[in-house]
């Protein structure tokens, strides 16, 4: 009994040692605490400027610890600061740089993420740059993991494009957030006010009272002061234009109410539409309270802003310390360094020296051989593309015409002759900064007759206002050649030119209901229009599997 007892004695004591060893793995493989964090956190709503100090430390001391997490938090929260504070461009700065720390599979750092891409589009937003803006929100929708952050972001990408004037995309989005909003009452009052809203600047015959007051109940009942003043605002602004008396009573109710709650940028919105709308005895009045306001106003948010400066400047001048001594370090370090590398280059360069001077001399019989073959394949492609080709054209135009004009021909033959004496100066006769798309309906038109059917879609200006003009140049000779081609060879009644854009390409697709371009491609295998395609890092395939259909797909980045 003793020795099964002992034995007892040794399990337990077993079982004892290993939790405690899993205890201490555990305990040694957790982060460790960053202090300055969670410091931060507790300072953040009284005290934002001491915060914003302390997520600057936490955001190092992360970074010595390699929690790349800990620093893209510590980041994100220093940029919402930045923006509270009015320091839109600082905040962009931290903001963009805090993306990087993210691991954008991971479910946190997706939370994370939606805040800071959103606050980014706020910040943008209030920089004016309405588009850029609507970016940075539709990132926020991608990595959002919840309804709230969701709706956050649509709600304010729909402020966006109503800012832009789009009201039709805003109202969609607004619907959006509004059929996700029925169990929420004072989300559903603001999405409300701001469908009805974009409703009434829509349409100025449109009346949002009624949903107005719908929204204005709501808030009432639930007492949501902040969601009252803005239906009171909204409500003056509408009977400004015909009703004085009732624009009147809601601005006067907005002032009360802003009173109440101590915003001194609410009272002044209500202090302008009261000096607008109240009777004249007490404009005056008004307008004192305005002023005094406005200046009160903008003295606190200057202050405000100044502390807010200083504060960056101290954190950045530490910066600047750290980065210069480390220079200086890596400085001496590199003095070393450069003296070694010195005779080593001194050794290397007599060596190359010798070894260059030699293969310069072979390299230059071969590069005059190359320049004589180049100069033959300039001028080889020059008069296939603008020679040949032309004259194609104006035969072309001849045999569709019933009646040819004399002197019309006889200026496009002078014209002809005048590119071949320019191309020794390599002149180019197609004036790419003209309308382009008009240029390239032309050349379609002059292949058009009563036996071929040319049809051209998506031919417009904005698919070509990005492209350079060599581009253009060589899209219009590839195009030419393609025609030209079907004309001599493919025997069809029907051609179909496809022009789209699609993820930073753009595609040309070519159809016509004839033999195909067997014997072109026999003879030259369409080589000019290839090497052109590839000079414009693009990519041609010809598909004649097809019975009745020959199709070429032609494919370039269009930045």
């Amino acid at each position: 009994m003793v020795k099964n007892l002992q034995l007892k004695n040794l399990y337990v004591l077993i079982i004892a040692v290993l939790i405690f060893s899993s205890c201490y793995k555990e305990t040694k493989h957790k982060p460790p605490v960053n202090p300055f964090y969670k410091l931060a956190r507790s300072l953040e709503e009284n005290d934002p400027e001491s915060a914003f100090i302390n997520y600057n430390r936490a955001k190092d001391k992360f970074l010595l610890d390699k929690d790349s997490l800990g620093v893209g938090k510590s980041l994100v929260n220093m940029g919402v600061i930045s923006n509270k504070k009015g320091d839109y461009y600082g905040a962009q700065e931290i903001s963009l740089s805090a993306s990087k720390f993210f691991k954008k599979r991971d479910t946190i750092s997706r939370m994370y993420l939606t805040t800071n891409y959103n606050n980014l589009g706020m910040v943008t937003h209030q920089l004016k740059d309405y588009n850029a803006a609507i970016k940075f929100f539709d990132a926020a929708l991608h990595f959002s993991v919840d309804s709230v952050s969701t709706r956050i972001a649509m709600n304010n990408k729909a402020k966006s494009y109503e800012s832009l004037l789009d009201y039709k995309r805003a109202l969609v989005l607004y619907n959006a957030v509004l059929r996700t909003t029925i169990n929420n009452k004072l989300e559903y009052a603001r999405t409300l006010t701001n469908i009805t809203n974009i409703k009434w600047l829509r349409d100025q015959h449109f009346n949002p009272v009624p949903s107005y007051l719908k929204a204005l109940k709501i808030r009432e009942k639930e007492g949501d002061l902040w969601g009252q003043n803005s239906s009171y605002s909204h409500l003056s602004d509408y009977y400004q234009l015909n009703n004085i008396d009732s624009s009147f009573f809601y601005a006067l109710k907005m002032y009360h109410t802003a009173i109440i709650l101590e915003s001194t940028s609410d009272q002044l919105g209500a202090l302008q539409k009261l000096i607008r709308v109240a009777p004249m005895k007490n404009v005056r009045n008004y307008f004192d309270r305005y002023e005094q306001l406005s200046d009160s106003l903008e003295t606190v948010m200057q202050n405000d802003k100044n502390q807010f400066a200083l504060v960056r400047y101290e954190i950045e001048r530490h910066k600047l310390d750290l980065l210069r001594a480390k220079a200086e370090n890596i400085q001496k370090k590199n003095d070393i360094l450069r003296r070694n590398i010195v005779v080593c280059i001194l050794i290397s360069g007599l060596l190359i020296g010798y070894f260059w001077f030699r293969r310069r001399q072979k390299s230059m019989q071969q590069e005059k051989e190359l320049e004589v073959k180049n100069t033959e394949i300039k001028y080889v492609k020059a008069v296939h593309d603008q020679v040949a080709n032309q004259v194609y054209q104006v035969m072309s135009e001849v045999d569709n015409s019933a009646h040819v004009d004399r002197e019309d021909l006889l200026d496009r033959l002078d014209g002809l002759y005048q590119i071949t004496r320019d191309i020794s100066y390599n002149v180019n006769y197609l004036n790419i900064n003209a309308n382009y798309a008009e240029q390239l309906s032309k050349m379609f038109d002059s292949y058009r007759s009563n036996k071929v059917g040319i049809v051209t879609v998506g031919n417009e200006d904005d698919l070509w206002c990005d492209l350079n003009e060599g581009t253009k140049f060589e899209i219009y000779y590839i195009l030419l050649e393609l025609l030209t081609n079907m004309k001599k060879h493919s025997k069809a009644d029907s051609v179909v030119l496809k022009f789209r854009r699609l993820e930073g390409y753009t595609y040309i697709t070519y159809i016509d209901n004839g033999v195909g371009m067997t014997e072109a491609i026999k003879k030259n295998g369409l080589s000019n229009t290839e090497n052109r395609i590839k000079l414009i890092r693009g990519t041609i395939n010809f598909d004649s599997s097809q019975e009745k259909e020959f199709i070429i797909d032609i494919s370039f980045p269009f930045s």
